[in-house]
């Protein structure tokens, strides 16, 4: 579970073009061009997820399982992802035609890179990115971990690390190697560790006994989206049907994995993924739920201009991008649901 955060890896190294054009070059002529169909004429999209099955993508499995993509003339599969697998690499490659960006800074470093994909579709209004402390370490908020050990992997060092800093201050000299590897935190109250709000609270609390104090980015300001779909700049441009019909029907799932029965999409997620349990599933959903982490915000799926320019000027100002690149090419607002008031 906990891997989750860096399902895809979290800046595509400079090396990403030439990796994309060997293969495009090994796939069969034109074959990032084409929309297959079903034999009852559906359109097939293969979606790669950024992790192995889980409750983070349960709303996918649950429009797959309640046949919202069937209605909608799709045949989805849904091809899971593990250590190793690059999610962007294989939508632009056309390797499979739509898959899942696990975070906002990974979008724009397809845009960053001129990469034939962008995104279409926010499924978590709230990137569950969390910081996790020690009770009675006089640590309230996030401002107070300023001068304490915070392990972070590398990958974050150059994700949300770069808001942290932004915004409170935190010096590179706090930082401290994470491993998804909890122990050195247990072993050192004043540490904080990152975590993601639906996986290491939990690990901590029925594995090590420890109740930690847990800061969720996104209530704190951060501006990323997660859950991400993706889509090739092929199969928007030849299938903008396909496209805005797997959106609306993810949004549909997502509602009732949240809010309906989830037994349908829990029932795929246990049968792709054996080592899932139960009870992580139901812990998941419901930290999902209260916290809004997909309905909050604008809705379900809704992607925005304005947060998509809050997120770029906050990184630009950092160095991360240059101020003049053009952001924009990141996502393709018409394929999102219209902004709604956030859940209740």
């Amino acid at each position: 579970m906990v891997a989750v955060t860096l399902g895809s890896s979290m800046r595509i190294p400079r090396l990403f073009t030439a990796a994309l054009c060997a293969l495009v070059c090994a796939c069969s002529p034109g074959g990032a061009d084409k929309t297959a169909s079903a034999p009852d004429g559906r359109t097939q999209i293969r979606f790669a997820t950024d992790w192995r099955a889980q409750a983070e993508q349960g709303g996918f499995y649950q429009a797959m399982a309640t046949g919202e993509y069937a209605k909608r003339g799709l045949d989805v599969t849904i091809k899971q992802g593990g250590p190793g697998v690059n999610v962007p690499l294989l939508v632009a490659s056309g390797a499979v035609e739509m898959g899942m960006g696990s975070n906002s800074f990974i979008v724009l470093n397809l845009a960053q890179e001129k990469v034939p994909a962008k995104a279409v579709g926010a499924f978590m209004q709230k990137d569950p990115q969390v910081l996790i402390a020690h009770e009675g370490q006089g640590i309230e908020t996030i401002a107070d971990l300023k001068g304490h050990p915070i392990l972070l992997a590398d990958a974050s060092v150059t994700a949300f690390w770069v808001w942290l800093k932004s915004k409170y201050g935190f010096t590179d000299d706090q930082v401290r190697k994470y491993t998804f590897n909890s122990g050195p935190f247990l072993n050192d109250k004043r540490a904080a560790q990152q975590g993601y709000l639906t996986s290491e609270p939990y690990t901590l609390e029925t594995v090590s006994k420890v109740k930690p104090k847990v800061f969720l980015l996104a209530d704190n300001g951060y501006p990323g989206y997660a859950a991400l779909a993706l889509a090739s700049d092929s199969l928007i441009a030849k299938n903008p049907a396909a496209v805005k019909a797997f959106v609306e029907a993810s949004a549909a799932g997502w509602t009732s994995y949240l809010h309906g029965d989830p037994k349908p999409g829990d029932a795929l997620i246990l049968k792709d993924n054996p080592e899932m349990t139960q009870d992580v599933l139901d812990q998941a959903r419901e930290k999902m739920r209260r916290y809004g982490i997909v309905d909050g915000g604008d809705g379900v799926g809704v992607m925005t201009e304005a947060r998509w320019k809050t997120f770029f000027d906050m990184a630009a100002s950092q160095g991360v991008y240059p101020k003049d690149m053009d952001y924009r090419r990141a996502y393709d607002l018409a394929f999102a649901p219209a902004a709604q008031p956030a859940a209740k």
